[in-house]
C-alpha cells in the first residue's frame, strides 16, 4: 500500500481526512526535494484558470498553468522532461527535472518547440519546514507511494487522487468515489 518514505520524486497524497482544507483536499503532490531543513513539491492536479499566455502574453502558449501549492503563489515555477533542451535544470528523479534556464523556455515556446507531455507550469509550490510533514503524516493527513508513472506530466488532473486511492486499498474505495462536496450527496 503506502510506503512512508519521504523522498523526492514521491508522490504525496492527500487522505480523505483533510477534505475541509480549501490548499490540499483531493491533491496529489509530486515531492521535489525533501531534506532537514523540509519538504517541497508541486500539486499536480489542480489546474488554474490560467493559461500561460494570460501570465506572459509575449508567450502566446495555450500550457495550462497548475496551482502548485499556497508558498509563493506569484511565481512561476516548472516541472520538465527535456534537460537536453532546458540547461541548469536539477533532476528529481527518474528523467524529471525541475526549474532550468526561464529565457531559453521562452524562446522555446515562442518557437511552439515544448510539448505540454513534456512540461508543466505552476504558481506558488508546496512547503514544509523540518519534520513538519512527518507530523501531518502522524495525524494521517497524507500518505506517501513511489511514482511509478513513466511520464507524471501527463497525468489526468480530475482523475488523478480518485485513481491513487483505489490503487490503494480497500479502505479508500468509498472514499475515491465520494462527491468532492459530500453535503450534496
Amino acid at each position: 500500500m503506502s510506503e512512508n518514505i519521504l523522498n523526492k520524486g514521491n508522490l504525496l497524497i492527500a487522505e480523505p481526512s483533510i477534505l475541509n482544507d480549501r490548499s490540499f483536499n483531493r491533491s496529489v503532490i509530486l515531492l521535489t526535494e525533501h531534506n532537514q531543513n523540509g519538504t517541497v513539491g508541486f500539486i499536480l492536479n489542480k489546474p488554474s484558470e490560467y493559461l500561460l499566455k494570460d501570465l506572459i502574453p509575449e508567450l502566446g502558449s495555450n500550457h495550462i498553468v497548475y496551482i502548485g501549492g499556497p508558498v509563493s503563489e506569484d511565481n512561476l515555477y516548472f516541472l520538465h522532461r527535456i534537460p537536453n533542451l532546458i540547461p541548469d535544470s536539477i533532476e528529481v528523479k527518474d528523467g524529471i527535472f525541475w526549474g532550468g534556464n526561464f529565457e531559453v523556455i521562452q524562446q522555446l515556446l515562442i518557437k511552439d518547440n515544448i510539448s505540454p507531455n513534456d512540461i508543466r507550469f505552476f504558481l506558488g509550490y508546496t512547503g514544509w519546514s523540518e519534520n513538519q510533514l512527518e507530523e501531518e503524516m502522524e495525524q494521517i493527513s497524507w500518505f506517501v507511494k513511489e511514482n511509478t508513472y513513466e511520464n507524471i506530466l501527463t497525468v489526468q488532473p480530475n482523475s488523478f487522487w480518485k485513481e491513487e486511492l483505489l490503487k490503494s486499498g480497500d479502505e479508500y474505495q468509498i472514499w475515491a468515489n465520494a462527491p468532492k462536496d459530500p453535503r450534496l450527496n
